[in-house]
C-alpha cells in the first residue's frame, strides 16, 4: 500500500463515526506489518485518548497476524529449529525483537563454553563445562520469586535477567548445546522439563518403543545441569503419583517444547487474568492442532 494512501487513511481514524472508522480499518488491515511504524508516528503526533486507542489496537492486529503467519510456516516445517519457535513466542508480546538479538547472545554464550572444550573429553565431562558456564559463571537459575510470570516462557526476558522456568532454561542449554555439537534434547516430563544426552550426535530424536533407547543420562537445568540416571527418573514419576509412559524418557520434538512453552503462558496468564492474551495464546496453538490434522484442507 503506498504511504499516501496510509497517511489519508489513518488521518480519518479519529472520525467519529463508527460505520467510517470501520472502513477504514478494514482497509489499514489488509496493509502489511510494515506500516507499523507510520501508524506509531501518528500515535505520537496524535494525543487525542480514541484516535490513539484506535490505533493501537490495530498496530497490534496487524502484528499479532503477521506472528501467526511466521509461526504458521515455522510449524509446517516442523519446527526445525528450536531457537526460531521460541523467537516466535517472545514476537508476540516483544513484536520489534529480532532473531539476531536472541542469536548473537546465544552465539556469546556458545563461546564461552566452546574455549573450555576439547575432543579428548568425555560426554560427562563436556556437561559439566557447559554447567559451570551457564549456571555459575553467567548465573542462570530458576526465577524463584516470580516463578508464574510470563516474562519466564519469553526467550529474550529469560536471555536478559537469566532467570526462567524448567523449559525456557532448557531451550537455552539445548541450543547451545547442539550448536557445539553436543546431542542434548528436550524431554518432556510432566511437572518438570529436562533434558537428555544422547549416545550419538546422529540419534534419531523419535525412537519407536521397542527400540532401545539412546539416552546416556539426563539432565536438569532448573537444578544447576544436575545429572540424572533413569531410575532418578522413574522415582520422580511415581513421586509424581504418575502414570510412566516412554515419551516421559525421550527425546520429544521442537514443536513439543514450544507447544509446552504456549502452554506455560496461558497458565501465567490464567494466574493474571488476562484473558485477551489467554485467547491469542490459544490461537497459535490452534495452529500446531491445524497442521497435526491430515484432514484439513
Amino acid at each position: 500500500m503506498e504511504t499516501n494512501k496510509i497517511k489519508a487513511l489513518i488521518i480519518l481514524l479519529d472520525d467519529p463515526s463508527e460505520e467510517i472508522f470501520s472502513t477504514v480499518e478494514g482497509e489499514l488491515m489488509k496493509a502489511e506489518v510494515e506500516i507499523v511504524p507510520e501508524l506509531e508516528k501518528a500515535w505520537e503526533e496524535h494525543p487525542d485518548g480514541i484516535f490513539q486507542h484506535r490505533i493501537e489496537n490495530i498496530i497490534h492486529s496487524l502484528q499479532f497476524r503477521d506472528v501467526k503467519k511466521r509461526f504458521r510456516s515455522w510449524v509446517a516445517f516442523d519446527g526445525e529449529d528450536l531457537l526460531t519457535g521460541a523467537w516466535l513466542v517472545a514476537r508476540y508480546q516483544y513484536p520489534e525483537l529480532t532473531f539476531e538479538e536472541m542469536d548473537e547472545t546465544i552465539n556469546k554464550l556458545r563461546k564461552d563454553v566452546w574455549l573450555e572444550l576439547n575432543e579428548h573429553l568425555t560426554a560427562l565431562e563436556k556437561v559439566r563445562i557447559l554447567n559451570h558456564i551457564l549456571f555459575d559463571v553467567h548465573g542462570f537459575s530458576r526465577n524463584n520469586s516470580n516463578f508464574l510470570s510470563p516474562q519466564n516462557s519469553f526467550i529474550c526476558d529469560v536471555l536478559d535477567t537469566r532467570k526462567g522456568n524448567p523449559i525456557s532454561l532448557s531451550v537455552i542449554y539445548s541450543t547451545i548445546a547442539n550448536r557445539l555439537g553436543l546431542p542434548i534434547y528436550g524431554v518432556n516430563l510432566p511437572k518438570n522439563f529436562i533434558l537428555a544426552y544422547l549416545d550419538a550426535p546422529d540419534s534419531p530424536l523419535k525412537k519407536s518403543s521397542g527400540d532401545k533407547s539412546s539416552v546416556l543420562f539426563y539432565i536438569n537445568p532448573i537444578n544447576k545441569g544436575a545429572v540424572l540416571g533413569r531410575k532418578e527418573i522413574e522415582h520422580f514419576i511415581k513421586q509424581q503419583k504418575l502414570e510412566a509412559h516412554n515419551s516421559y524418557f525421550e527425546p520429544c520434538s521442537n514443536l513439543a517444547i514450544i507447544r509446552r512453552v504456549l502452554n506455560n503462558l496461558v497458565l501465567a496468564y490464567e494466574h493474571t487474568g488476562q484473558l485477551v492474551k489467554i485467547e491469542e495464546i490459544r490461537e497459535l496453538m490452534a495452529i500446531m492442532d491445524e497442521d497435526s490434522n491430515p484432514s484439513r484442507d
